[in-house]
């Protein structure tokens, strides 16, 4: 009772401006709370959908992504089901080798990784 005179007494000011007339309706204040209350309060608010929906574009991102790296390793798979094709992969990335044959692995200098303490 006590805040139906507090508005009451606020509506019947002459100095009051017509546009707080209309925020003390009591239909626009409950329209008033239930906005705040939606968008910031419940849990199923704004800003919670605003992140899950980031967090699925992100999602939708990686699965591209993942996707064109199958494709790749398809191709790769294929090329390598040739016996020469896995030999040469196999003598380029992990440096093996025949039996009777010997590998030097030549660096450039511009190749070798520098650390800071040697400058």
């Amino acid at each position: 009772m006590k805040l139906k005179r507090y508005f009451e007494k606020l509506r019947n000011t002459p100095a009051l401006i017509p546009v707080f007339a209309i925020f003390l309706n009591k239909y626009v204040l409950i329209v008033l709370v239930f906005m705040v209350w939606m968008l910031f309060l419940d849990a199923n608010s704004w800003f919670t959908h605003r992140e899950l929906d980031q967090e699925i574009k992100e999602l939708k991102d990686n699965k591209e992504y993942y996707k064109k790296e199958i494709i790749k390793d398809q191709k790769d798979i294929k090329t390598l089901k040739d016996s020469n094709e896995l030999e040469k992969f196999a003598r380029e990335e992990y440096f093996m080798k025949r039996d009777d044959e010997e590998i030097y692995i030549i660096e450039y200098e511009d190749s070798i990784l520098k650390n800071e303490d040697d400058d």
